[in-house]
């Protein structure tokens, strides 16, 4: 291979006009990742564009997606250790290339080691300034959210990195459909009371104000992770939040025990089938504390609750608990939205939501959204 002897070397603090997506800390030696749907985005006029870009991790190990133009153009998983990786080379040196580099993989907080750093980058042209989208929407989410099962064949059925992507889901499609910057935080089995199988603490809205709290560990720790997140610092117009799916789930699953307290916990079924009042109570009460969180932090968001992809069992609950928030606080600026269900033609891997469940969804989710922000 011939060596381009026009590439140049900067480290990421040294390397102007490169957006960064995603929640993370102010350091950028290195920068570090932690959402799906975090990168970096940056418009080149040259023809060769590397990355100098590492990776950690015990079990579950990050892909990254490419991006040019608007276009996903490769996807590829980041081995252990630190890599040069090449995002384009021989393309015309006087165009300019919109070129983002996207976390495929949720924080995956049962393996401290995760990891996904961004150092340096080489170019043999220019950086050029990233022009700001005229909206911020910020998607708060479980499995649905990461994306699992938006690739893959439907017969996989293995808890593995390779079947998450960023992408191929409904907070994308709907971002790039409503031109939007956005960010995500999402739990795989995560609720907003309870996890799918009865954990208390597997609860997004207890790590929300942390810039990444679900993650584990002491490097975690030690990148800033578990730090307040500064909310002046990037304010949404709209807070989507899917949660639900698995505080549902809690119910039909055996009960969990804190190792810790020894502390049994259990979303209860009634002798006929129906949900317990005393824990959906829980459930509702749950769902306000968090709207109240939501609204301390992002003061001017439209929140809507959007729930609905696997089915609605709380949907009731939801709109008790919306109407229970606004009639507490006479917020009117959060509304509730039914997304679309997943059928047998649309599921994807792992018995999730495929792409065409998630395009659907984005479809009438950007429908909505557009009429909610004109008012």
């Amino acid at each position: 291979m011939s060596h381009n002897k026009r590439l140049r070397t900067y480290p990421l603090t040294k390397a102007k006009h490169v957006k960064v997506h995603g929640r993370t800390t102010q350091t950028r030696k290195p920068l570090t990742l932690f959402w799906t749907g975090s990168g970096i985005e940056l418009n080149i006029k040259g023809s060769e564009l590397w990355i100098e870009i590492e990776a950690d991790y015990q079990v579950y190990e990050p892909w990254i997606s490419i991006v040019i133009n608007g276009v996903p153009m490769s996807r590829l998983m980041v081995t252990a250790g630190r890599h040069w990786i090449c995002l384009l080379r021989g393309l015309n040196p006087d165009t300019v290339k919109n070129v983002r580099v996207v976390k495929d993989v949720q924080p995956m907080s049962s393996d401290s080691r995760c990891l996904l750093q961004i150092h340096a980058l080489k170019v043999d042209g220019e950086l050029l300034p990233v022009t700001d989208k005229p909206l911020k929407v910020e998607f708060i989410g479980d499995s649905i959210t990461s994306g699992e099962g938006t690739i893959g064949a439907k017969e996989e059925t293995d808890w593995v990195p390779m079947l998450f992507t960023a992408l191929r889901n409904y907070t994308a499609i709907t971002a790039e459909a409503l031109n939007a910057d956005y960010r995500v935080l999402s739990q795989s089995g995560w609720g907003v009371l309870t996890s799918w199988d009865n954990n208390p603490h597997a609860n997004i809205p207890a790590y929300y104000e942390q810039i990444c709290g679900v993650l584990t560990g002491e490097r975690n720790e030690a990148l800033g992770a578990f730090s307040d997140y500064d909310f002046t610092s990037w304010q949404p117009d709209v807070v989507v939040v899917n949660l639900g799916t698995n505080d549902g789930g809690a119910f039909y699953s055996p009960a969990w025990t804190d190792p810790a307290s020894g502390k049994v916990y259990k979303q209860r079924l009634n002798e006929d089938g129906t949900f317990n009042e005393e824990d959906l109570q829980s459930f509702e009460s749950a769902i306000v504390r968090f709207l109240v969180k939501l609204r301390t932090c992002n003061p001017a968001a439209h929140i809507v609750w959007a729930y609905g992809m696997l089915g609605t069992p709380m949907m009731p609950s939801i709109y008790r608990a919306v109407d229970a928030y606004k009639k507490k606080t006479r917020d009117r600026n959060v509304s509730v939205f039914q997304l679309p269900n997943t059928t047998e033609e649309t599921i994807g891997s792992r018995s999730h939501p495929g792409l065409s469940a998630h395009a659907k969804a984005a479809d009438e989710l950007t429908v909505y959204l557009r009429e909610i922000l004109k008012k």
